[in-house]
Parts: C-alpha cells; sequence; structure tokens
C-alpha cells in the first residue's frame, strides 16, 4: 500500500536572506533557518552585531554570511540584491513602532514607520522577485508582519495602518507572481518580548490589557515563531501563498 509523504522541512541547498536579522524575531527566524540546513545571509544596519551572530552560526556548524542593509535605503537594497545570486527565501523582520494617541501622531513619527514598515518592505520583496523571475526560479517571500494587521489597537494607528497595509500588498503580489512560482506571506505575531515591544511590558497597564487580549494567557516569544518561518521556507508549504500565519495566542479569534 502507497501512503503519501510528509513533505520535507528541510532547507538543505536553498539560499536564504534575513534582513533584521541582528536581534529580537529576526535572529530567532534566521537561527531556525539555519538550523534547517539553509545558507544564511544575514542582513540589517548593524555589521559588528552581524559579525558576531555568523560566528556563532559557524561554531555551531551553520553556513551564514553578512550583509550590511538598511531598509530604507531603497537604491542599496536593489543594487544588493542584483548583485547576488537571487534568493530561493527572504524574510523580512526589519520594523518600527512609535506609539502615540492618534491625534499626536507627528508627521515624523508616520514617516519613520512607513519607511520601514511598508516602504521598505515593498521595495525589498521587488527586488528579490525580479531576481528570481530573471532567472526562472521559485522562492518563498516571507514578511514578519503582525497581529496588528487585522485588528486595530489604542496608541497604534499608524503602526496598524502599515501593518494593514503589508496584508494586503501581500495578496497582490502573491496573485501577481503566483504563475512564476513564487509564494508570498506573512507571519504575523501576537506582542513578543523584544527590545521593540519592551516599553508596552514595563507598563503594568498596557501588560494586562495584553494579557487579558490572549487567550493562552501569555505573551509570545521568539522560539514560537520559529517553527513558522521554516514552515513557509520550506517545501511543506508549496500550496500557500497569498496568505498570513497568525500566531497570536487567540488574539484574533472574537
Amino acid at each position: 500500500m502507497d501512503l503519501p509523504k510528509t513533505p520535507s522541512f528541510r532547507l538543505e541547498g536553498k539560499r536564504a536572506l534575513v534582513v533584521g536579522a541582528s536581534s529580537g524575531i529576526g535572529l530567532a527566524c534566521a537561527t531556525g533557518l539555519a538550523e534547517a540546513g539553509a545558507h544564511v545571509t544575514l542582513a540589517a544596519r548593524r555589521a559588528d552585531a552581524l559579525s558576531e551572530i555568523s560566528g556563532a552560526f559557524a561554531e555551531r556548524g551553520w553556513s551564514s554570511g553578512t550583509m550590511p542593509l538598511d531598509i530604507t535605503n531603497v537604491s542599496a537594497v536593489q543594487t544588493a540584491l542584483s548583485s547576488e545570486e537571487p534568493f530561493d527565501v527572504v524574510l523580512n523582520a526589519a520594523g518600527l513602532a512609535r506609539h502615540s494617541k492618534a491625534v499626536d501622531t507627528t508627521t515624523d513619527d508616520y514617516d519613520a514607520v512607513m519607511a520601514i514598515n511598508l516602504r521598505g518592505a515593498y521595495f525589498l520583496l521587488q527586488a528579490a522577485a525580479r531576481r528570481l523571475i530573471e532567472a526562472g526560479k521559485p522562492g518563498s517571500l516571507i514578511t514578519i508582519s503582525s497581529q496588528m494587521g487585522y485588528v486595530g489597537g489604542p496608541e497604534r494607528a499608524v503602526y496598524c495602518a502599515s501593518k494593514h497595509a503589508v496584508e494586503g500588498m501581500t495578496k497582490a503580489m502573491a496573485i501577481e507572481w503566483g504563475g512564476n512560482k513564487i509564494r508570498v506571506n506573512t507571519i504575523c505575531p501576537t506582542f513578543v518580548l523584544t527590545d521593540l515591544t519592551r516599553p508596552t511590558f514595563d507598563d503594568p497597564e498596557k501588560r494586562a490589557w495584553v494579557e487579558s487580549k490572549i487567550k493562552l494567557g501569555r505573551a509570545g516569544e521568539v522560539e514560537d515563531i520559529m517553527g513558522a518561518a521554516v514552515y513557509l521556507a520550506s517545501d511543506a508549504s508549496a500550496l500557500v501563498t497569498g496568505t498570513a500565519m497568525l500566531i497570536d495566542g487567540g488574539w484574533t479569534a472574537d
């Protein structure tokens, strides 16, 4: 009797670019992809941190390289990716949050958040897809979005706007590039304990609000995101595109 065979979650032979790899969710995802066998190019603004991480990967027998990169510099991103062989996997974890009441939002805060979360994300995916299309190769493009791409929250109008836009962008790109066998998806975590969310968790009232909304009763940790990254990068998700993996502890269930 023939039985179906589970598709492989392994990533040997794949080249992955992880942007925002110097800390937090980006570092966790880069670790997961490297552990699964991919050659991971670590990209972020902090070149010193990338070198340290690459050294730690080497100690574990994992293959990696570094690429100092500022996602807000679109021309630099385009130049960097055009000079590389196309990446089989691109995972963008670069992000920024500047929270305030909507009536107090400044244009500087709005522009800073959008430059990274939306503009930078858009043109990174564009550059990655162009290289794959030129080479006639399939690929998996993954953006770390947020549950806030599906709900709203106090003092988060700009952040929510950026993440709702990322979700729409992802669907449209998935439709356009599906014929090229390029998959485009997002991972949407709830509040994860990182440097980015530390101000929220340091405020007892805000922390209580967060924990009251998460049905599983705890905030996220970076390890909660790693499996989703490996899944979306691998052949196990070969028919998954234009969608989001909500890792929110049940926040959006009601």
